[in-house]
């Protein structure tokens, strides 16, 4: 088992959360193949979608539905300062994880996150487990409160 997999089990766990961490043989590297594999609505997919605050050079968290995009202009107000693509050096000092598997949960470091409204929708959410073929289906709400996310309007 990786490390980026146990780090996400281990944060589920001492949080007292029962999320059942499925392993995806075709890979969940996009929302679209998330969906499919878990066999879900496409927005049903927690995307964590990170950025690198200009200004003080650190990653931020975006936790959106699978169908939105992250508006940049909107994010980047939402942040106070301008947002810059995160290379994944960045991603994987800061998060621990990899492109493709960054999970909203169980990062190095501690991350400013926002999230999407639209995930209160549902009853259960997937989000990446740390690889590009796990994931997790966990209440939304218990989600954005584990990932220490605020709601934020950062999409269209």
């Amino acid at each position: 088992m990786s490390k980026s997999l146990k780090r996400v089990r281990r944060a589920l766990e001492e949080a007292g959360i029962a999320a059942e961490v499925l392993e995806m043989a075709e890979g969940t590297r996009t929302a679209v193949a998330a969906a499919e594999a878990a066999g879900c609505h496409l927005d049903q997919i927690a995307k964590s979608i990170i950025f690198r605050a200009e200004t003080s050079g650190e990653a931020v968290l975006f936790v959106t539905a699978g169908g939105n995009l992250v508006n940049a202009d909107k994010a980047s107000a939402v942040v106070g300062e301008a947002l810059g693509k995160a290379d994944a050096d960045l991603i994987r000092k800061q998060t621990g994880f990899a492109i493709g598997g960054v999970s909203p949960v169980g990062h190095l470091s501690p991350i400013r996150a926002w999230y999407d409204p639209r995930l209160l929708a549902f009853d259960v959410v997937y989000a990446a487990a740390g690889t590009p073929r796990h994931i997790f289906g966990i209440d939304p709400r218990v989600l954005v409160g584990l990932a220490g996310a605020d709601a934020a309007d950062f999409t269209g």
